[in-house]
């Protein structure tokens, strides 16, 4: 294979808001952590076992500035992007790393308050997934005048 891939997809909740930084020239930076869970059942032990994953969002410019206005801690988002890893020097000249998500796409999927609603509930409904419209014509129609 010729080619390489750097390609995340994460679905989590906040773990915190979104942090902002302006810059002189206009453009925009907003941080935040997502929290992702993986929970599994110990076959030896039959204990029920869940364990948390940190990551470290970065979105820029618009969707930095979507992403503070309705997000929230707790709400659940689906983030799409790349890994970057930063190098930087700390306090004592040591240099440190941070391995972060650039964001380039995220999806909504729901508040914490829906979240905290369906848990009280103790019936799980699905959040509804929104799927852009197909067009009909060129679905069913058989075209042969395609280029390819």
């Amino acid at each position: 294979m010729s080619g390489t891939l750097n390609k995340v997809m994460l679905i989590g909740h906040l773990g915190d808001e979104v942090k902002m930084h302006y810059f002189e020239g206009g453009g925009c930076v907003g941080r935040f952590p997502l929290a992702t869970n993986e929970t599994y059942t110990n076959k030896q032990t039959n204990e029920r076992i869940s364990n948390t994953e940190w990551h470290n969002i970065v979105v820029r410019n618009k969707g930095a500035e979507i992403c503070e206005k309705y997000l929230s801690k707790g709400d659940k988002v689906y983030i799409e992007g790349r890994l970057k890893t930063r190098k930087w020097q700390d306090d004592k000249g040591n240099d440190r790393y941070s391995t972060e998500v650039q964001c380039t796409d995220f999806t909504f999927l729901s508040t914490k308050k829906e979240s905290d609603a369906n848990a009280s509930n103790k019936v799980a409904e699905p959040t509804p997934v929104v799927k852009p419209e197909v067009n009909a014509e060129s679905v069913g129609e058989d075209n042969d005048d395609l280029p390819f």
